[in-house]
Formats: C-alpha cells, structure tokens, sequence
C-alpha cells in the first residue's frame, strides 16, 4: 500500500487530501491511507498544508526539504478548482519573532486562479 500511495504521490501535480487520495483506490481503508500518509510526512518524504479548505492536503517533499521553517516554501490555491501547488522557487521570507517566542512552523498560501483555470 505504501508503494502505490507514494506512487499516486508522485504522479500528482497538485497537493492531494486524504479524501481526494482515498478515490484513487477501489478498496482502500482511510484509516490506512492516514497512517500512510502519516508515516510518510514522520520520515520527511511528505509536507501537510494547510490551506484554508478545510482539509489538509499532502506534496511530496524534495530531497533536500528537512520540513524546518529554512526550508518551507509558498503555496498557492485556486480559488476556482480548489488546487493547492507547492511553489517550491518561492521562499517564505524570514520571521523575526519578538524575544522568548520560539518559530515552530510556518505556513503562507498565496489564493488566487491557476494557469489552467485562466485559460
């Protein structure tokens, strides 16, 4: 099961919900995929986002992502057909936190209509 999620995982362009992942296989159990996905995002082969919809949504990480705030990057989501793209070329920028606050995660989704949407 690991193998064929990963598998979906890669062929997606977009993030992908449990809900959305769970359509992809006929007899699949949601309390496996969520384990799976859970596993995967403890070993850093995955990122959640939380986009604002509702429900979180699952990227494949690259290599080099150690999932720390450094390495975070922007999210965009289509107002119109609800697709959540990792922006991996944007950086979050820097956050100065006041003395004694501690960064423990970052999150920016930048909302608007995709390339596919415009056309």
């Amino acid at each position: 099961m690991r193998q064929l999620v990963l598998q979906v995982l890669t062929d997606q362009k977009t993030a992908i919900s449990l809900s959305e992942l769970e359509q992809k296989f006929e007899k699949a159990d949601k309390a496996t995929l969520y384990r799976t996905l859970k596993t995967f995002e403890a070993k850093k082969l995955i990122h959640g986002i939380d986009d604002g919809t509702g429900s979180v949504k699952y990227a494949l990480c690259h290599e080099s992502c150690e999932c720390q705030p450094e390495d975070l990057h922007v999210h965009f989501l289509c107002t119109k057909c609800e697709s959540t793209y990792c922006l991996h070329e944007l950086s979050i920028p820097e956050i100065s936190l006041p003395p004694n606050f501690s960064l423990k995660s970052v999150n920016m989704v930048v909302k608007g209509i995709c390339s596919n949407c415009k056309k």
